[in-house]
């Protein structure tokens, strides 16, 4: 299952710079791990999104309380869970098997 993740600050952004390096650690290991898919920082600088792919709900709870953002509480997270309907064909099918995947033009 996917989910769209926002994480939005609760705190300075001298707080948040103090726990990036491990933030972004974080984000690392479980990009390997094939729970994050992506993830970046929003635009303007008021937190960041990832896509996540998780077993069900509990599982990305679970996941997303060990962010070190979340462990400080620097962060609120909003999860809406996506059931992907169309994908473009180079998304990789094993985080979307029931879309339809459309080629490039």
């Amino acid at each position: 299952m996917l989910f769209a993740v926002t994480l939005t600050y609760r705190t300075p952004p001298a707080q948040i710079d103090e726990h990036l390096g491990p933030h972004r650690a974080w984000l690392a290991d479980q990009t390997r791990a094939g729970h994050v898919l992506f993830a970046g920082p929003l635009d303007p600088p008021t937190g960041g999104l990832i896509l996540a792919h998780g077993e069900d709900r509990a599982a990305l709870d679970a996941l997303m309380a060990s962010d070190p953002f979340v462990v400080y509480g620097l962060v609120d997270v909003t999860v809406l869970a996506v059931s992907p309907a169309l994908r473009h064909a180079d998304f990789p099918a094993r985080w979307a098997a029931a879309a339809q995947a459309v080629a490039a033009a």
